[in-house]
């Protein structure tokens, strides 16, 4: 039996510009049948969204799904919240480390895993205005030493 396919549909690239990723978590999703659709289009935005639990459920806040163009009283607001699907374990451990320690809850990326539409969630530290720096001086450092050895070939 091989392992399902991953097809990554949206990645929060500035969540990575904002925040240290300590630590990441598959979640499911539930959406409504235009969603689903949306988002195997491709139309889903990432860049405000976050996740916060609510009277014990892990809540997506933010994430924008476009309306699904052949749809019509079927869909559902585009920033609505939606639920994730987590173990109690996971929803208590993730909510005592953002109650403790000053960390975030962030969607990284949506994908899909077989027939399944997936959330990779972050527990993340928000950067100060000199990491960010220093972030993007070692991407620069980075890019200028591949370029040189691309050159050097």
């Amino acid at each position: 039996m091989k392992a399902p396919s991953i097809k990554v549909i949206a990645n929060n690239k500035k969540a990575y510009h904002d925040y240290f990723v300590e630590e990441t978590l598959e979640a499911g999703i539930s959406l409504v049948g235009t969603e689903v659709k949306s988002i195997r289009m491709g139309r889903v935005n990432l860049k405000d969204s976050y996740c916060s639990v609510k009277n014990g459920e892990m809540i997506l806040m933010g994430a924008h799904v476009s309306p699904y163009e052949k749809g019509n009283i079927f869909n559902k607001d585009p920033l609505r919240e939606r639920t994730l699907l987590l173990h109690r374990k996971q929803i208590d451990h993730l909510f005592g480390k953002v109650k403790q320690d000053g960390y975030s809850l962030i969607p990284l990326r949506v994908y899909l895993k077989g027939s399944y539409v997936k959330v990779e969630i972050g527990l993340c530290k928000g950067k100060k205005l000199y990491d960010k720096r220093e972030s993007a001086a070692k991407a620069s450092a980075k890019r200028e030493i591949e370029r040189s050895m691309k050159i050097e070939r």
